[in-house]
């Protein structure tokens, strides 16, 4: 089964996956981290150069190509937000799990980090709202919601759990 793992920036969605991933033996991959290989471009430059839509486009045909693995995937912030991808995941048997985590500790990971130009653009406020405006269409476009709230082993262990 793929376990597709998303949620908004800073939710710890590469952190538990790859623990869950250890504790699933199977493997592991970060959307984002795919993109920029395949890419060969930084997230930054990616939306400097090409623009947000393109990089989402390619964001949802990075998840779409690994539906169907044995493996647990970090979605970037955005990729579950286009349903289109998530009705995708489903159809192909992915499991999406919505890693809920409150908006304050989420922006304490997230704030100041260069290689996010969507902190980088917008101020606490504003990313609160992208937060709000985010999270019902997460819960929507997902199988399972688990509220991430203790340790990365702790969230692995409830949503292989939750999973069986």
């Amino acid at each position: 089964m793929t376990i597709f793992l998303c949620g908004f920036m800073g939710c710890g969605k590469s952190t538990v996956g790859s623990l869950l991933a250890k504790k699933n033996g199977c493997g592991f991959c970060d959307t984002d981290e795919l993109v920029v290989k395949n890419q060969r471009m930084t997230i930054p430059e990616i939306f400097a150069q090409k623009g947000e839509p393109y990089f989402r486009k390619v964001e949802a045909e990075t998840v779409k190509s690994l539906c169907g693995k044995n493996t647990v995937v970090a979605c970037g912030g955005g990729a579950m937000l286009n349903s289109d991808t998530a009705k995708t995941v489903k159809e192909n048997g992915g499991a999406i799990v919505y890693l809920d985590v409150p908006f304050d500790e989420c922006y304490e990971r997230i704030k100041g980090d260069t290689n996010r130009p969507i902190v980088m653009n917008n101020t606490k406020e504003q990313l609160e709202e992208i937060y709000n405006n985010r999270r019902d269409i997460y819960i929507e476009n997902s199988t399972v919601r688990v509220e991430a709230l203790g340790t990365p082993a702790e969230i692995a262990e409830i949503i292989a759990d939750t999973l069986k």
